[in-house]
Order: C-alpha cells, then structure tokens, then sequence
C-alpha cells in the first residue's frame, strides 16, 4: 500500500531511502539519529554530513546508505517543541515535504519515515503522528511512491486516547468472542447432520441442478460492482485508488481482470474510498465472497468508521494499527 505504518527498526527497512531525524550539524547524535550512525557506518556516516556541513530546520539533504540496505539516507532537523507558538508545525510538515521531494528527485521508489520530532526534541505524538500522515497523503496524490511510517513501539504511537477509548467501547458493545462463534457454528453443523438426506442418487441430482442454475445467473463480479459503484459516486479511477490507499498497478489489475477476487482489506478499502454506507459495503463484499463479521475485532473496528461517517483511510489505518489489526489497502 502507499502509505503503511509498520512496527519495525527504521534501520531494517528494505527501501530506496531512510530519513533520519537529525540535528541541524547532522552529528550523530541519540535516538533514531544515533541507531542510524551506528548501523550504517558511523565514521563513513559522520565524514559525508561533514563534507555537506549542515542542514536548516525543516530542510533535507541526502548521503548514502552506505552499510544500511537502504540506497540513501535523507537528513531533515526536525523542530523542538516550544509550545507550538514557535512554527513548529510548519516546520514539521516542510520536513516530511522536503524529505519527499528529494527522494522524488532521485528517483526512489520507498520512503521510509521516523515520527520526526517526538523523541528528545518533545513534540506531541498525536500532533506529529496528525501531521505526518496529512503531509505524506497529500504527497501521494500526485505521486507515486510507497511511504512508510515506522513505529519502534506502541509507546512512540499518537493515536488519541479518546479516540482509542471509544473504539475500544464499540468493540466491547458488538465484538462477538471467536469461542462463541465457534460454539454456534458446531451446533449448526449438528443440526445439518440430522437433516442429511440419504439418497445420494437424489442429493447428487439437486446439487447438479442447483449448480448449473447457479452459473446460469451469476451476479456481478468484484470488479465489476466496485466499477460501477465509481460512476455512481460520480468519482474518477484515480481519486478511487489513491483514497483506497491502493497502488495503481493493483487497481489496473482488478480493472481489467473481471474474475479478480482482491482480499478482504483490499476490498474494504475500496468500500472506504468510495464511501459507501454499511449496506453498500456489504454488497461490495458480497462480490468478492465477504461479509462484514462481529466475530472480527478488524471488522468491528471498519463498521464503527462506517457508521461515524469518517471515510479517512489513513485515520482508520491508525485505529487498526493501535489495536494491532491488519491495515487497509494493497
């Protein structure tokens, strides 16, 4: 998907580029900043900031990955939190842009990011998290890129505690316990079993004919609903995948491949893009053999965005990623 948030070591990600939350004299110093040094090469790291000499708060400049997997390293200084009357959130977001932009400019392919600011330099995690995403999915809109956000812990996460708190209340309100569904389940099964019937001459004759009367009346496929649910939204195909937080190769494949069957997240996200209602969203679903479940904190958590009306994928992504939930889009 274009934009993920992953739990991860930033220094382990597989990209074209990393970002380092560095000090405008892009010395290594702790945090993020030091676990970079320290992988990539420190004295190799050190001699090429030093030829550049230094970096201006919200600017970035780019060295080598050397030892890292990454091709490159993009430097930004974050600002230091002073109560936000200072331009800090300006500052913030010219340091996600211009990150962006140089990685654009050579050409690289994924991005990934730290929360720029929250460590030492004590900018609000929820803010900075807010800002982060609105910057980078803004980005996307024009660009083709694949950003990731990487979280070392839980800790380092600003998703709202109120947000949170509500969440967790509609789970506890419609979450059905997986035992209890399961539970259900076998006594359906039970009572299937006295109900066989016995003559297989006979069972096998319905279920021919039901079969062919199946195949007779096929409904529309995935593709070809969600294509049709575009034209009545009155939306274009690439405003479509880039609110599903989809790539465009995907979406190009789901087009253009009427049996293509996507998984539920993708799936879903499509749902969310285009902004349907829960009745829409189950018919979507339908298509591709979903449905909406209680018995899925994933799919309890995608009802409670639906029924607030909040269509944001990446605010929903946050809410998945808190409740350690896969995220929406491909």
């Amino acid at each position: 998907m274009p934009l993920e948030i992953v739990r991860n070591d930033i220094t382990k990600m597989k990209v074209d580029v990393i970002v380092n939350a560095a000090n405008a004299a892009l010395k290594m110093g702790g945090g993020v900043c030091g676990a970079i040094f320290r992988a990539a090469g420190a004295s190799e790291l050190q001699d090429a900031c030093d030829q550049i000499g230094s970096c201006k708060v919200g600017e970035a400049v780019l060295t080598d990955g050397f030892k890292l997997d990454a091709k490159y390293i993009i430097h930004t200084p974050g600002p230091i939190w002073q109560g936000g009357t200072k331009q800090e959130a300006a500052l913030l977001k010219a340091s996600y842009l211009n990150s962006l932009e140089l990685a654009n400019k050579h050409q690289c392919e994924s991005i990934a990011f730290p929360l720029i600011s929250t460590g030492i330099y004590g900018y609000p995690k929820e803010e900075a998290l807010q800002m982060a995403i609105s910057t980078i999915s803004s980005f996307l809109i024009n660009h083709d890129m694949f950003v990731y956000l990487v979280v070392f812990d839980k800790k380092a996460f600003g998703l709202s505690s109120k947000l949170f708190t509500t969440i967790h209340q509609y789970i506890d309100e419609h979450y059905v316990e997986e035992v209890e569904s399961a539970i259900r389940s076998m006594s359906e099964e039970r009572f299937a079993m006295h109900n066989i019937v016995y003559n297989k001459q006979d069972v096998y004759e319905k279920a021919t004919e039901s079969l062919i009367n199946l195949l007779n009346h096929l409904e529309e496929s995935f593709s070809e609903r969600m294509l049709r649910f575009i034209d009545e939204k009155g939306m274009t195909d690439v405003e479509t995948y880039k609110r599903a937080n989809v790539d465009r190769r995907l979406f190009s494949k789901i087009r253009n491949g009427v049996d293509y069957t996507p998984t539920k997240k993708t799936a879903l996200a499509f749902a969310i893009a285009l902004q349907l209602n829960l009745e829409e969203t189950d018919e979507l679903l339908s298509t591709a053999g979903y449905t909406l479940s209680h018995s899925s904190k994933f799919d309890v958590i995608i009802e409670f965005f639906i029924q607030q009306a909040n269509y944001n994928i990446h605010e929903i992504n946050e809410a998945l990623f808190a409740f350690d939930q896969t995220l929406l889009g491909a």
